[in-house]
């Protein structure tokens, strides 16, 4: 299990924790990041926990690192969203960049989705079913 957000520099991060949005251009040393901790990983199984929000991440994702990606989305309406940003504690990114968040993203065609408002156990459960 890769956690994105642990892969951020500081900048990103600084960037962020300001309210600035990044851009995909920031976006690129905090891929490259991911991309070399995906493909050191062992085994076939790997699960990336990333907003992989814009066609440039996502192609990133799947040219440059060695495994086959497939998609989900786990899907909430957008003040759920923000009610779980707003309780998160000593997370770099506020809440109040979730507008700029949904604005770019950009699911890929071949997005699965699952709704988000069911237990982690479950959402895990119909991804593998999916699978």
């Amino acid at each position: 299990m890769i956690e994105a957000d642990d892969h951020h520099p500081q900048e990103n991060v600084d960037k962020m924790r300001s309210g600035t949005p990044l851009t995909d251009l920031d976006r690129i040393v905090w891929l490259d990041s991911l991309i070399a901790a995906i493909n050191a990983g062992t085994g076939d199984d790997l699960v990336l926990a990333c907003s992989a929000l814009t066609p440039y991440v996502q192609s990133r994702l799947r040219d440059d690192t060695d495994h086959t990606c497939h998609w989900w989305l786990i899907d909430l309406p957008r003040d759920v969203l923000d009610s779980r940003m707003r309780a998160r504690k000593n997370h770099f990114m506020p809440a109040d960049l979730l507008d700029s968040q949904l604005a770019s993203l950009t699911p890929p065609s071949d997005v699965r989705r699952v709704h988000g408002d069911q237990t982690i156990d479950a959402i895990c459960d119909e991804i593998l079913a999916q699978l």
